[in-house]
């Protein structure tokens, strides 16, 4: 028996004929298929609500674009429960399945050999540590994407102190800072200008946003290292988590950064080709 935990993006109407279709599947295989609560609700589907983690599948399906693929990282929470990202929707950088051969896919990975009929690819995760301070405990968070510590105020720049494995580096005066992974290289990083990183690389890199000062560069740090950045001044600073913001911080509250422990991990069919997803993308074509 094959336990499958799904989540489908919200606003995607193809969602609940493919997952009622996998559901017929499964019941004839003896397979186990559940959705959280909320998923199951926003399709109709309430049959499937569960409270069972999505760390107890075998499993995950991610029926969506890249948004419901992060959703289902954070879902996660470092558990390596591998995800097969479906593309119902536009292309995106981390789909690759189309929903018409769902199924397929499946069998093809519940009986195939990896390195053979799939690979398994594996994705760096950057940790971030919100330090304790007053009473309050540490918090931490994981991302595959990005960390973004950026500006609550229209009109007014914030200022961050940045460090580098323990030795000051520079203050920052600008709309934000983006801590990223090579995954997230080409989401809102890039659109600060910052890299294009390869996934397979395992690196952190530091994107400022907006910045008001000469150095406006963005860094590609190796892996191992730590990042620091402490807030200055009395600005409040918004903390957001692949999109989605998770604190806010005052003058003082300092983050760490570095590579998680766990990897976020795809089920793919053929080689990641990332230089033609970002052709494509990009619009990048020939002229």
């Amino acid at each position: 028996m094959t336990k499958f935990y799904v989540l489908g993006h919200h606003d995607r109407p193809e969602v609940p004929e493919l997952v009622n279709a996998l559901v017929r599947w499964a019941e004839g295989g003896g397979h186990e298929v559940w959705m959280s609560p909320s998923d199951a609700a926003a399709h109709g589907l309430k049959g499937l609500a569960s409270e069972r983690p999505a760390g107890e599948a075998n499993l995950v399906l991610a029926l969506g674009g890249d948004g419901t693929v992060l959703r289902a990282v954070q879902t996660l929470d470092g558990k390596a429960v591998p995800i097969m990202a479906v593309n119902v929707g536009t292309l995106g950088y981390l789909t690759e399945v189309v929903p018409d051969e769902l199924v397929k896919r499946i069998v093809k990975w519940m009986t195939g050999t990896e390195g053979k009929d799939f690979v398994l690819d594996r994705r760096m995760m950057v940790r971030a540590v919100l330090a304790e301070r007053e009473g309050r405990p540490a918090i931490s968070w994981r991302a595959l994407n990005e960390v973004v510590l950026e500006k609550q105020t229209s009109g007014h720049t914030i200022w961050l102190d940045l460090s580098i494995n323990g030795e000051s580096f520079a203050r920052y005066s600008a709309d934000g800072l983006i801590v990223a992974t090579p995954t997230g290289s080409t989401a809102y990083s890039l659109s600060a200008r910052g890299p294009l990183v390869s996934p397979r690389h395992r690196a952190i890199l530091v994107t400022p946003v907006s910045p008001h000062m000469l150095f406006d560069r963005s860094m590609v740090l190796d892996a191992s290292e730590s990042v620091h950045i402490r807030v200055v001044g009395t600005r409040p600073v918004d903390v957001a988590i692949d999109g989605r913001k998770v604190a806010s911080l005052t003058e003082h509250d300092e983050v760490t950064f570095g590579q998680d422990e766990s990897d976020a991990v795809f089920v793919r069919f053929q080689t990641p080709h990332f230089h033609s997803i970002v052709r494509q993308k990009l619009g990048l074509g020939d002229n």
